[in-house]
């Protein structure tokens, strides 16, 4: 799992038919303070609603994505999980 930040969205006439209900978002990698990391972004399939400046959890693994969706039929590489509300380690919120 990656924690990510959403930094726009994805807009398709066209889609795969699996994906044809699904919202696509460019996410980012991000550190625990919420710095980005490196300046690759990802698109990632959300099935959780988040939107643009959300802290995210990111999964980029088939058997996760494959046990989410309910088959493998869709051309899925990264998805979104959570929205992170906050995160805490030894008692310290970071967020």
């Amino acid at each position: 799992m990656l924690l990510a930040k959403v930094k726009g969205n994805i807009v398709s006439t066209q889609k795969n038919s699996n994906l044809v209900s699904h919202k696509l978002l460019i996410v980012q990698q991000i550190d625990l303070n919420g710095n980005y990391i490196g300046k690759k972004d990802i698109i990632a399939l959300d099935l959780i609603d988040a939107g643009i400046g959300d802290t995210v959890l990111v999964v980029q693994e088939g058997s996760a994505i494959k046990q989410i969706l309910g088959h493998r039929k869709a051309p899925v590489h990264t998805m979104i999980v959570a929205v992170v509300d906050q995160i805490e380690i030894n008692n310290k919120i970071l967020k």
